[in-house]
């Protein structure tokens, strides 16, 4: 039986997992950025369908510290972003400018990319932790 933890992994791994997929293929060109957010996407989905499988016991304890690790990638990735350290491949530019101007710079991050993420951190810890109130068995 699936418990409620390893369903609600699950549904943000699928969601997480299909925003990155979408997003990266949004940039006009493929760049650092993209490539990251697209290999992301494919492993957090897989994960998530693992997760829905009898193959989850064999991820164990680590299918939460994954959920965090993920969760962490896309944090680190929409900071840079945002500062402009990282191209988007949208064309603007390093800076997030065309002319690397200040005014546009952290022109770059995607509050839903970052919500997403920190639901991912927050379920990675619950099924780290455990959920007290599930009395399926955990994970």
């Amino acid at each position: 039986m699936v418990s409620d933890t390893r369903r609600y992994g699950a549904s943000i791994a699928f969601v997480s997992g299909l925003y990155s997929l979408w997003s990266a293929s949004m940039a006009s060109r493929m760049v650092t950025s993209g490539w990251l957010m697209g290999l992301l996407g494919v492993v957090v989905i897989v994960h998530g369908a693992v997760l829905l499988t009898p193959y989850a016991e064999r991820l164990g304890s680590a299918s939460g510290p994954l959920m965090v690790v993920y969760s962490l990638v896309m944090l680190l990735n929409q900071a840079l972003l945002g500062t402009g350290m990282m191209d988007d491949g949208s064309g603007m530019g390093m800076n997030g400018g065309m002319g690397g101007s200040a005014m546009t710079a952290g022109m770059g991050w995607d509050a839903g990319m970052v919500a997403l993420a920190v639901l991912m951190l927050v379920s990675g810890v619950i099924m780290t932790n455990g959920d007290p109130g599930d009395t399926t068995g955990g994970m």
